[in-house]
């Protein structure tokens, strides 16, 4: 597949991302589109945005770090849950972790606060795509989370681009 210019914005912003997650000392995770390309090393397909996963613990420096970098915050879920940004014309949102007492990740705040995340989500290898590493979810939780996103939110039915993530991150497991 040819890279789009917007497709190169996101993948710069992958590497700002997690160069100021070094630098705060925070860990990040691609979740959605990206992470499935970065667990496949090859881009699959036009990107609407850029999704993540961070530990609620870290709000308070990211949010600080994105304001001084000129990142424009747009309000869209509850800020305990997520935190939506616009870079460049590239849209990021930060979905928030917590831990349960038993040490499940769970969802951080909102609605769903408390709810488990598939086991092992976050144990999986960096991915790799065009010399870039990137933390991602595990591949399992990725395709777990397409699949259930309907019946966790009956309102969001799933998308015929879903089904097809679905199926190349199945082969990707298979290969």
């Amino acid at each position: 597949m040819t890279v789009s210019s917007d497709a190169d914005r996101q993948l710069a912003l992958i590497v700002e991302v997690q160069d100021l997650a070094r630098e705060l000392g925070i860990q990040v995770w691609l979740r959605g589109g990206w992470a499935m390309d970065f667990f496949l090393g090859r881009t699959t397909r036009e990107h609407n945005d850029v999704d993540w996963f961070a530990w609620a613990r870290d709000a308070p420096a990211l949010t600080a770090a994105f304001a001084a970098r000129g990142f424009v915050r747009l309000a869209r879920a509850p800020a305990e849950q997520q935190l939506d940004y616009t870079a460049g014309g590239v849209e990021l949102g930060f979905a928030f972790l917590a831990r349960d007492p038993d040490g499940h990740v769970i969802v951080a705040g909102g609605p769903w606060a408390g709810s488990r995340w598939p086991e092992g989500m976050l144990e999986t290898p960096p991915g790799k795509l065009g010399g870039v590493s990137c933390p991602i979810i595990s591949p399992e939780a990725q395709i777990e989370i397409k699949l259930m996103t309907p019946t966790w939110m009956p309102h969001r039915p799933r998308r015929a681009k879903d089904l097809e993530d679905i199926e190349r991150l199945r082969e990707g497991l298979a290969g």
